[in-house]
């Protein structure tokens, strides 16, 4: 054939020949000789403009199709143990298509996070797309960073989003996935990293407009690796579920049973009522009960959903969207304890004494009907005397008898004495469009402390029913600060001029008296965040180590199963310590409770910090349109490379760099945590008053930069004045470490 070929022919012929896709091997097969090669080459070229095909080194192929040989990433097995692989070189339009890896008994095991070179064979009615077999193992997943692309002549760069981030990422030409210049998107490191020049990386996934105001969530949820899409056969299980019935199950119909919750909460898993202790031997006593959804009925061992919700470890919360455990079908609506709807629960029924003391307890599987869903705000209403519609109903007999037996909570509370830390929690107000209208922080009423003194009381319930009865459990630990925490708060303290007792064992009502000496001074903010900053961080664990944050010896997590995998794994243990079922702890979970204990408490983590970045890039974006002006704030941070401040009207914390601390040199004392002023002496440390000016805010990183103004009422000394002789530095300030301080003085002379 020595005519041009029309560009389906081209396309037909690259699509059954995928082997065969170089300019030459096309002239071949359609007779091309001589000049007519530079018309084959024009077509070549417009098919590639015009997205029908790709260049890839000297050869062309349907970016909608994937390569004979490809690159794939290994993901952990599903529910019926079979292998999947995501492809690493996808370049089309739509979803990446879906490869089941079909090892061979002498393939060597991989898991999840793999790299392996496999050669692919398309296939048609299938729920998958390819099937692959392995070549050869590569190595682990590539290091993974979110960033702003900047498109250039070969290729482009990557400005990362973390601001902790000390350099971009090089894009080689072919290896921008079709990013568009200014585009957020995910990229992986490719080959080693050098130690000169910048690191490659090759793009994954487009995110879209990194302005977007719902963009700010989705960097976070990348930039961490939250998974945030439910795989088909999660949802299709899901979506096959049936409500539970009564059978097998107490009937706790006619308890007033109802759920307390944020105004704008998205799921009900708890609910609680309280009656007076009819029992002559218990005078001024009451009967508690806690009643939580039963989960565990649904996300049965070995499923689908069992294993994307341990996968996920808990649900992730953030200002504009919910990345849940479980899928809307259950974490909204089956296990979700709505007003007047018959609900499956696992519930405890608690006797406590006049003093507030748990002096019996029972745990039932039962089926219960809330009679009313309220929030925080209207609770307190109510009992202060402004009920509404809604609330005036069970003023008497459902929200003043539980109020009757918090107030005996609270004396229990006292006597236990548990870390009473005063932090109050900011909140991020959005309007329709995911635009920041308001930063403030959130109200607290005595009907937040009812439900988390109930909460505390039903966990540790749980975990001594499972202690008696001997079943394997995920407990929720807390130790006790270690020496060199607790050393440097005692420092903060005699700095303020308090004192944190020494030479004992260390309990919660040790720091509650620091706590309660610094209440209404100046120093109250610092020695809370120093109390705070000496805590080591909660996590899971199948042995007891007690809890030492809320003074208890046994503390496990049963209260939220819709959001928190351990409170499942309890769920579980449960029914086996009760015998209600088959849908108990299953061989497995008992197996692998000590890697399920230390993978949620990773997950955990990951939430904390991807909600904490994404408030961060909130706060920034809504101060970005500030930037210029004065603000009042407090010290809580100090390092040699600057001063971190927190504003008292956000609670955003911004960074203070040395250039902008004055026109003097600023000594650094690792001991004692200070600045200290060349000329002026000023010593710089925690919890001091500034003012300070916002001199930019980056809403992509959620970095703030300052300057310092004013600081404790004195303006900032800004240099020698003009004309006049710079004074000599000021000999420095005898501090506890005096050897390391004349050392570090001797070296700024």
């Amino acid at each position: 054939m020595s005519q041009i070929p029309t560009k389906p022919e081209i396309l037909e012929w690259i699509a059954e020949n995928p082997t065969l896709t170089s300019k030459r091997d096309i002239a071949k097969a359609f007779g091309i000789k001589g000049a007519a090669r530079i018309d084959l080459k024009r077509l070549l070229k417009e098919l590639e403009e015009e997205g029908h095909l790709e260049k890839r080194k000297k050869t062309y192929r349907d970016p909608d199709r994937l390569p004979p040989v490809s690159v794939l990433e290994v993901m952990a097995p599903d529910a019926d143990g079979d292998l999947f692989a995501r492809p690493m070189e996808w370049h089309g339009e739509g979803p990446e298509p879906k490869v089941l890896l079909l090892p061979r008994a002498t393939d060597p095991a991989m898991g999840a996070g793999d790299r392996i070179l496999a050669r692919l064979t398309e296939v048609k009615g299938e729920t998958h797309h390819y099937e692959a077999r392995l070549i050869r193992r590569i190595g682990q997943t590539a290091p993974r960073i979110v960033g702003i692309f900047r498109k250039g002549s070969e290729g482009g760069r990557i400005q990362p989003v973390d601001k902790k981030a000390d350099r971009e990422w090089l894009v080689p030409e072919g290896a921008t996935h079709g990013a568009k210049d200014g585009e957020l998107v995910e990229a992986e490191q490719t080959g080693p990293r050098a130690r000169l020049g910048l690191p490659k990386a090759r793009i994954v996934a487009r995110l879209g407009d990194p302005t977007a105001p719902r963009a700010v969530s989705l960097i976070a949820i990348h930039q961490h690796g939250i998974p945030d899409d439910f795989p088909p056969e999660v949802i299709a299980e899901a979506d096959a579920m049936k409500p539970a019935g009564l059978k097998g199950r107490e009937d706790l119909r006619d308890l007033p049973l109802i759920t307390i919750d944020p105004a704008d909460a998205r799921d009900h898993d708890d609910a609680v009522c309280a009656l007076p202790d009819t029992d002559p031997k218990n005078a001024g006593g009451h009967i508690l009960w806690v009643a939580i959804a039963d989960v565990a009925y649904y996300v049965r061992p070995g499923t689908a959903l069992d294993y994307e919700a341990r996968k996920r470890g808990n649900s992730s919360y953030f200002p504009d969207r919910v990345v849940p455990m479980l899928p809307d079908r259950l974490s909204g609506d089956l296990c979700s304890l709505h007003e007047g709807v018959p609900r499956a629960c696992i519930a405890v029924d608690m006797r406590l004494n006049a003093a507030g003391e748990k002096i019996g307890h029972r745990f039932v599987r039962g089926l219960m009907r809330s009679p009313a869903s309220l929030n925080y705000e209207e609770v307190q209403k109510a009992i202060d005397g402004e009920p509404n519609e809604k609330t005036a109903p069970f003023v008497e007999d459902v929200l003043k008898p539980l109020y009757a037996a918090y107030a005996a909570l609270k004396k229990a509370r006292a006597a236990r004495q548990p870390l009473d830390l005063d932090l109050p929690e900011r909140k991020v107000v959005l309007d329709e469009d995911g635009n920041v209208t308001s930063v403030a922080f959130s109200d607290r009423y005595d009907a937040h402390k009812l439900i988390e003194e109930a909460m505390v009381l039903a966990n540790v319930a749980a975990a001594e029913t499972l202690i008696a009865k001997r079943t394997s459990l995920l407990f929720r630990v807390h130790e006790e600060p270690p020496p060199e925490k607790l050393e440097s708060l005692r420092d903060t303290a005699e700095a303020a001029g308090l004192t944190l007792a020494k030479g004992q064992v260390l309990k919660t009502q040790h720091l509650n008296a620091l706590l309660n000496a610094a209440e209404g001074t100046d120093e109250a903010e610092l020695i809370n965040m120093s109390v705070l900053r000496s805590m080591t961080q909660a996590y899971y664990s199948p042995s007891n180590f007690s809890h030492f944050g809320l003074s208890l010896r046994a503390y496990s997590h049963f209260t939220s199963p819709i959001r928190r995998y351990s409170d499942l794994i309890v769920h579980r243990a449960l029914i086996s310590a009760h015998g209600w079922g088959d849908d108990g702890l299953s061989e497995q979970d008992i197996e692998r409770l000590e890697q399920t204990a230390a993978h949620i408490s990773e997950t955990e983590r990951r939430s904390m910090i991807a909600e904490r970045d994404t408030t961060d890039r909130y706060l920034a974006a809504f101060l970005s349109e500030r930037v210029g002006s004065d603000f009042t704030g407090r010290i809580s941070g100090i390092a040699k490379f600057g001063v971190f401040v927190k504003l008292d009207e956000t609670g955003a914390d911004g960074l203070i760099p040395m250039r902008n601390l004055g026109n003097e040199y600023w000594a650094f004392d690792r001991d004692s945590g200070t600045l200290m002023g060349s000329e002026t002496g000023r010593v710089i440390s925690l919890g001091q008053r500034v003012v300070v000016r916002l001199t930019e805010a980056a809403p992509v990183t959620g970095g703030l930069a300052m300057e310092l103004i004013e600081i404790e009422g004195e303006t900032l000394h800004r240099g020698p004045k003009a004309g006049g002789r710079k004074k000599a530095p000021v000999k420095r300030r005898v501090v506890k470490s005096k050897k390391k301080a004349a050392k570090v003085s001797r070296k700024r002379r």
